[in-house]
């Protein structure tokens, strides 16, 4: 821990400094009660060359986190995008790196597929760059061609495959979502698209990004999609990139939040319901000879209450009537319904 001087310490080091008319500061022997770092000490530490231009943002175990992240991410767009397509499709994490902003701007080429990504509910924005190789490829498959021989094309995109472009990256943002939802609840929003890198000026050039490189090939065709993070849009949730936390937040309990999620989506379920007003076991040979008129005798008496099923379930007893002109049942008792399988192991055991 750093020790501050008291206003009498201060003073007795500042007697003991003269200052020469030369401007040189000869060393003198200080108080006894500030302590100097012996040799020892100074061989514990080893310097490291350390490059003010060139800031390290993320630690290893951070870097290493963002590559498990977007492998996910990798994995996902693979699926998407050979549906989508009807063609193989192949997507891996190439590398993650740090590095300035104007090297990144610099390593890509001109004209190229730049989207501008709103990372709510971080601050800025992050920008996704696809290769010219893999875009056209992209828009000739969706055209109905064959995506192949799309190589070493350099123009600006139509407004049409602008448009179609745009539908592409919106899908892959939603994997992106996906894929960060262990860390965060990232609603990635595509703001625009731009052609020339120097139009992509989302941070000033000497600020610090992550670089995920991704190696797309589709059919013969191979490119690059990178996906470029400011560290100052991830800054807030820099903790939270590390290994133990992102597998305890892959294996945590459910939440409250989780459950009212769960809920509201079995809600809009549908299930099949049923009022069985009973049963009665018969022969195939009976079967056949039911004719128009005839009666079965059930196994419900005549002021019995039936069963409702949901699904293969018996969930509740209910009584018959009308509602207006309408058939009708009134629930009454619940039923705690034994699965078939349950019920005769129990029966095994004498239960």
């Amino acid at each position: 821990m750093t020790e501050m001087l008291d206003d009498a310490e201060l003073s007795n080091l500042l007697q003991t400094i003269n200052v020469s008319t030369e401007g040189e500061v000869p060393i003198q022997t200080l108080s006894s009660d500030i302590e100097l770092p012996t040799q020892e000490g100074k061989q514990q530490g080893i310097a490291k060359p350390y490059d003010f231009k060139r800031p390290d943002k993320f630690s290893k175990d951070q870097i290493r986190t963002l590559q498990m992240i977007h492998e996910t991410f990798a994995r996902m767009v693979t699926t998407s995008l050979s549906a989508q397509l009807r063609a193989a499709v192949s997507v891996h994490v190439s590398s993650v790196d740090q590095l300035s902003y104007e090297e990144f701007n610099r390593s890509i080429p001109s004209p190229t597929t730049l989207a501008i990504v709103n990372m709510d509910p971080l601050r800025g924005s992050a920008v996704y760059e696809i290769d010219p190789n893999v875009s056209f490829a992209i828009i000739d498959r969706l055209f109905g061609g064959k995506g192949e021989q799309i190589k070493n094309i350099s123009r600006e995109l139509t407004d049409i495959e602008r448009s179609v472009m745009e539908s592409v990256i919106v899908r892959m943002l939603g994997n992106l979502r996906e894929a960060w939802s262990t860390v965060i609840d990232l609603r990635p929003r595509l703001g625009n698209i731009e052609t020339n890198p120097q139009f992509a000026q989302i941070v000033p050039p000497n600020d610090m990004v992550v670089l995920v490189s991704l190696e797309t090939k589709i059919a013969d065709v191979e490119g690059m999609m990178n996906f470029c993070i400011p560290y100052i849009t991830i800054e807030p949730i820099v903790n939270k990139l590390s290994a133990q936390y992102w597998y305890s937040s892959i294996q945590k309990a459910q939440t409250d939040e989780n459950r009212e999620v769960i809920q509201q989506r079995l809600e809009q379920v549908q299930l099949p319901i049923r009022c069985e007003v009973g049963e009665i076991d018969i022969s195939i040979g009976d079967v056949i000879n039911l004719r128009p008129g005839d009666i079965v005798r059930l196994n419900t008496p005549i002021k019995g209450e039936f069963i409702i099923k949901i699904g293969d379930r018996k969930k509740f007893k209910c009584l018959p009537g009308k509602v207006g002109n309408r058939i009708a049942v009134q629930i009454g008792e619940y039923i705690e319904d034994i699965p078939d399988e349950l019920l005769a192991t129990t029966r095994d055991k004498g239960e």
